[in-house]
């Protein structure tokens, strides 16, 4: 019999549309289901990850927290971005990919029955991991617009109660690409103060961004700086889904419960992986940006991995990364 903790937990159905893709057989298939692109991964981090396959040292439990150079780089590559400094001594964790860290977090943060603020629509994992945790996920609509989807700020404060435990926040977000920024900050920061809430900012793919938008770090926001959880990733901005690293980067007064966390759940991250993403996010990559991009081709395999309270239409551009999803949720 499944556990309770289960009951409210679906699949994503990545996995049912990576089977069906191997099954194919088809070398020319782009696997959208898998994220697949072009783009090979920093040539430093192949190079450094060979290697590691031969430093004995990478071949190890410890440090349960994360290499120091590791939590030096993800650290610093915060510190760039919100201009808030972080010691990775006690500001920084490492984990095992990013979804790992947002569960460790999640599990550090929110008691059974506490609300998780979420924008709508929303990837399922995300969902998922809030039922796990014993979290009630509370959405807030986004909104299909020609100019992308669109959050209204003051709809994202109202969420905010006494019952929120944290806004779970993503920009650009799965799977709108929709943007959060300064606006959203400004109207978070008195509700998260009032009610003593966190921030948890998923920052997956906040470098990855269409025409002239740049990143907007929560924590760079005065009233945001001491309540910002930054859980980041190598996967995607860096094209390294297999080397599963993860952090999150946050103040003292939380970060030893979530290394706990850490400790008691993955334990450790890959170690011949840990240099080679440091090194990455050490090397001079300045954010860039693109034309958003047009769809095309054929063949390409997409998965259905949304939650949403209702998908019935959708904008024709995006600001940031977004996902292929049905034009109509049953």
């Amino acid at each position: 019999m499944r556990v309770s903790r289960l009951r409210h937990i679906p699949g994503i159905g990545v996995n049912v549309i990576g089977d069906a893709a191997d099954a194919a057989m088809d070398p020319d298939m782009l696997r959208l289901e898998n994220l697949d692109t072009d783009l090979r991964p920093p040539r430093i981090t192949l190079e450094m990850t060979r290697s590691a396959v031969e430093d004995d040292t990478a071949n190890s439990y410890l440090p349960f927290q994360g290499h120091r150079g590791l939590r030096e780089a993800t650290a610093a590559h915060v510190t760039r971005l919100s201009g808030v400094h972080y010691d990775p001594a006690t500001e920084c964790v490492s984990a095992s990919g990013g979804l790992n860290a947002l569960l460790n977090v999640l599990l550090a943060t929110v008691e059974p029955g506490q609300e998780v603020v979420v924008c709508d629509p929303v990837y399922a994992g995300l969902v998922n991991r809030i039922r796990l945790v014993g979290g009630v996920p509370r959405h807030v609509r986004c909104t299909p617009s020609p100019a992308g989807w669109q959050v209204d700020p003051d709809e994202l404060a109202a969420a905010v109660g006494q019952d929120t435990a944290a806004v779970l926040a993503m920009s650009p977000a799965m799977p709108t690409g929709a943007l959060l920024g300064p606006s959203h900050w400004n109207a978070l920061a008195p509700a998260l103060e009032r009610h003593d809430c966190w921030l948890i900012h998923n920052a997956a793919m906040e470098r990855i961004l269409f025409d002239d938008n740049r990143p907007a770090h929560p924590a760079a926001h005065p009233g945001l700086a001491e309540r910002t959880l930054t859980v980041g990733s190598a996967s995607k901005e860096l094209r390294l889904i297999g080397w599963r690293v993860g952090w999150t980067v946050g103040p003292a007064r939380i970060l030893s419960d979530i290394a706990l966390v850490g400790m008691t759940n993955v334990v450790c991250q890959v170690g011949i992986a840990q240099q080679a993403v440091a090194a990455a996010l050490d090397a001079p990559t300045p954010t860039r940006t693109s034309p958003r991009p047009r769809a095309s081709g054929s063949g390409a395999a997409t998965s259905c991995c949304v939650s949403s309270t209702a998908i019935r239409s959708y904008p024709r551009t995006a600001a940031g990364p977004f996902f292929s999803t049905p034009s109509h949720w049953g």
